[in-house]
């Protein structure tokens, strides 16, 4: 099968073993430079080009789609939907992923826990936004962070309002959350591929932070997911749409709860912590769900509600 990859940079440790696990299982494979792609639109059809060439006879295309480069990957993405192409992550997906706030509501109409969220715009309301949320500690994010970076710890309710203040004045779109002190500076990420989890690890947070993410300092170590928490994470996958997921759980006295859902997860940190060949079944569960024959007609991918054990 003819595999591309949308990437920016071929030398990322998550795209090099991409490229490396669909030629082992003989697919032909191209690694694109979303900015580089270029579309024609018009009601006679749609077409791509990439440095001056036709993208044409694709099976399948995986999606590395940064967040700065949120908006005009997508729309490659998209276009590439719209010529037949498969993708385990829909543009659509992939867009109510990135955006935090649109996530956590999504999650939370279908039942799935999370740490309590509050949203507001105006200054005025602050006081009762903070109210709803409850006593501090809070923890504030930017809907649009990555990598835990723009996730903050404030202690004391004058802190979450000067903060609060702060990112309006620089016309930051944020929300606040509880804050899940049992969790001890822990999450555990899980790579969902599919209606299964095939990989989860447990990463702590450094002496001195709560962020337990990985480019942040953290420290990672397999994980052995009970099947309620690996329930939770193929669930909040599928509520999204997305085939390939990172879920990012923490585990609560009520119970595992969604912090994140990533539809770009790194590779790096959970292959090396957990010695599983997770791109490996990424490419093979995109194969599975291609038709073949390049872009001619969409495909979707079937799947069906289990638990892993």
């Amino acid at each position: 099968m003819k595999f591309a990859i949308l990437s920016r940079n071929t030398r990322l440790y998550s795209t090099r073993r991409l490229v490396e696990a669909a030629r082992q299982r003989g697919h032909s494979v191209r690694v694109l430079d979303p900015l580089r792609c270029y579309m024609r639109i018009g009601k006679d059809g749609f077409a791509l080009h990439y440095k001056g060439q036709s993208l044409a006879g694709y099976g399948a295309v995986i999606p590395r789609i940064g967040a700065s480069i949120n908006r005009y990957g997508n729309a490659v993405l998209h276009q590439f939907e719209l010529m037949g192409c498969h993708t385990p992550n829909p543009s659509a997906a992939i867009a109510a992923a990135r955006d935090k706030l649109r996530c956590h509501q999504l999650l939370a109409v279908q039942g799935i826990d999370m740490p309590v969220t509050v949203f507001g715009d105006n200054p005025d309301d602050t006081d009762d936004l903070l109210a709803m949320l409850g006593p501090p500690p809070h923890v504030i994010k930017l809907t649009e962070g990555s990598q835990g970076r723009g996730v903050m710890l404030t202690e004391k309710p004058s802190a979450s309002r000067g903060v609060v203040d702060a990112l309006r004045g620089l016309y930051a779109t944020f929300l606040l959350q509880e804050y899940i002190a049992e969790a001890g500076g822990a999450d555990i990420r899980c790579l969902v591929v599919g209606d299964r989890v095939v990989a989860a690890m447990r990463r702590q947070a450094p002496d001195g932070d709560f962020r337990a993410n990985l480019h942040r300092g953290g420290v990672a170590e397999a994980f052995d997911l009970d099947p309620g928490a690996a329930e939770v994470a193929v669930r909040a996958a599928r509520v999204l749409g997305l085939g390939v997921a990172g879920v990012d759980l923490i585990l609560s006295a009520r119970g595992p709860l969604v912090l994140e859902v990533n539809a770009s997860p790194g590779l790096e940190g959970i292959e090396r912590s957990t010695g599983v060949d997770v791109a490996g079944l990424i490419v093979e569960f995109v194969a599975a769900g291609a038709t073949g024959g390049g872009m001619k007609s969409r495909t979707r991918v079937r799947r069906r509600a289990r638990t892993k054990d």
